[in-house]
């Protein structure tokens, strides 16, 4: 299995915009094939790195239990299934991506989240880089999809509700006995030095800050224009944050 970098974090604290930049280092440092997983059933990870999403594994599994009575005579619906999924992978050149996406009809993701564990255990065998934007609360944690990550990033915005969010992310994760080899957290749109009852918080939650990202003009700017983030200059503020973040980070460990 290759190197996993999780992401999570309340919703609205950027967390898609972090996954996509580290998607954009990993690729500008030679770090290729990549596999961007958008474990977000509201799918916004697609567009920040210019692959849209034309089908998803919600949609696939839909597809599936509508038609299951009806498939190619002598096929185990198991294999017919595995068939089907492919469709979910959306490639290009050197970042390949996957999206969960939202099932139509009734009833929770519980089934869904298991094919996407089960379905990334077969596809990260090809992938030397895995980067996962997880959904906005801690479902996907619960559930565990996300299970064995190399690094999981708790991003948070300059607040204390965003910093008790990834605390209680952090909580869970170990609670649940997750294999992860580090945890650390990411602060978002700092606007110059972090408030010091900002890092008191940070302290009570017993959370390691390991970056934070200042308000970067140019996003509101490339989502305005529909310009994926691949495309920031290397003069972009946000750019500069995350390669700071991931030259902290060792890609090399093994699990």
């Amino acid at each position: 299995m290759g190197y996993t970098i999780g992401v999570a974090g309340k919703g609205g604290t950027g967390k898609t915009t972090v996954a996509a930049l580290i998607i954009r280092y990993l690729k500008k440092t030679g770090r290729t094939p990549i596999l961007a997983v958008d474990a977000d059933p509201n799918s916004n990870l697609g567009d920040s790195i210019g692959l849209p999403v034309e089908t998803s594994i919600g949609t696939v599994l839909d597809e599936f239990l509508k038609s299951k009575m009806s498939l190619p005579q002598g096929m185990p619906k198991s294999a017919y299934l595995e068939v089907q999924l492919n469709r979910a992978i959306i490639e290009s050149e050197s970042v390949d991506l996957v999206s969960m996406g939202r099932p139509e009809g009734p009833g929770c993701y519980c089934y869904p989240n298991e094919l996407l564990r089960k379905f990334l255990d077969v596809l990260s065998e090809n992938y030397p880089y895995i980067v996962m934007d997880n959904e906005a609360g801690m479902e996907h944690l619960s559930r565990r999809t996300t299970r064995e990550l190399d690094l999981l990033l708790l991003v948070s915005d300059p607040t204390v509700k965003g910093i008790r969010s990834a605390g209680r992310v952090k909580r869970l994760a170990e609670e649940l006995d997750l294999d992860i080899k580090q945890i650390y957290l990411v602060v978002n749109r700092v606007d110059g030095a972090l408030n010091p009852r900002l890092a008191e918080e940070i302290e009570k939650e017993e959370l390691e800050l390991l970056q934070t990202i200042p308000e970067d003009e140019l996003l509101p700017e490339y989502d305005l224009e529909y310009k994926p983030l691949l495309e920031l200059p290397e003069s972009s503020k946000a750019v500069k944050a995350i390669d700071e973040l991931m030259s902290k980070v060792n890609l090399t460990e093994e699990r």
